[in-house]
């Protein structure tokens, strides 16, 4: 989020995309023939979604790099910088910039989400300084942001049904609350605070909040807070199986304005919902 908050970004590399029909409808279920640069961009100027699918040949890595297209990202010890060069489907607006991210200190390590140890999740650098300069659209801002990593060895619609997830700026550092419910059954509650510098601090666990769910399709919103109380300052997407959304709550004693993702993993698992995924998630072949 730019430092006003009238702007946000969301930037995710895929290798095995795990949202795509494509990847579903693949017998051969090879993660390398399903990657994509997803580029959202969120602001009172310009609105873009971007999320091309390419195979392994679109695909080059290193220790220190991913390529996926013509965009990649490169780690060169202290941070990240992300070259963007998408086009948004189904208006073909151009999403093209270079984005650096620098952590102001790293976690200790990743986090397990279901009981079988098969889906990870590393909030490796919960507070960190952001700088965006876009040629398209022409947009500069300087923020904060947040960098992790997931990976897992099987399907997140085999191992859970629904998650809602967010992420908030602490005076030092900041909060991150994930819950996450299990296809089998009970579910992990993660409750994290984290300094400027990574390390984990004590929260008490915040109280469930209720939120309305969206306007165009019905997408439940829950989240926790220190009072029971949050706010839906604002609406990023609204998707028949995922939202994203700003907040207002509290957290660890704090004010906040908080980004939330809701997933419903069951009705992500409906054929008709994956039918209708294309249109904004195009693949290249090869």
């Amino acid at each position: 989020m730019s430092a006003d908050g009238r702007q946000g970004l969301t930037i995710i590399a895929f290798i095995g995309s795990v949202f795509s029909p494509y990847y579903a409808w693949d017998a051969a279920q090879d993660p390398f023939a399903h990657c994509a640069m997803n580029v959202v961009l969120y602001g009172e100027r310009a609105n873009r979604f971007a999320m091309t699918e390419r195979g392994a040949r679109h695909l080059a890595r290193d220790a220190h790099s991913i390529a996926i297209g013509p965009s990649a990202m490169e780690w060169d010890g202290s941070g990240l910088t992300i070259r963007i060069d998408e086009r948004c489907a189904p208006v073909p607006h151009a999403v093209r910039g270079t984005v650096r991210l620098r952590p102001q200190g790293l976690t200790a390590g990743p986090f397990t989400l279901d009981d079988q140890g098969l889906h990870r999740w590393w909030p490796m650098a919960p507070s960190s300084h952001v700088e965006v300069a876009l040629d398209a659209p022409a947009l500069s801002w300087s923020g904060t942001g947040y960098f992790d990593t997931n990976d897992g060895d099987g399907r997140l619609e085999d191992a859970f049904a629904r998650w809602t997830w967010c992420r908030a700026d602490l005076q030092d550092g900041a909060a991150i609350l994930y819950d996450v419910a299990h296809r089998d059954g009970g579910g992990r509650n993660l409750s994290l605070s984290f300094a400027a510098d990574g390390t984990r601090r004590d929260i008490r666990p915040p109280l469930p909040a209720p939120l309305p769910p969206t306007r165009l399709w019905r997408m439940p919103r829950e989240t926790r807070s220190d009072d029971g109380r949050a706010a839906v300052l604002r609406t990023f997407e609204d998707t028949p199986f995922y939202s994203r959304s700003l907040l207002a709550a509290t957290l660890d004693g704090q004010p906040v304005r908080a980004v939330h993702e809701s997933l419903s993993l069951d009705r992500f698992r409906n054929p008709l919902v994956r039918l209708m995924l294309p249109f904004r998630m195009p693949r290249v072949l090869g």
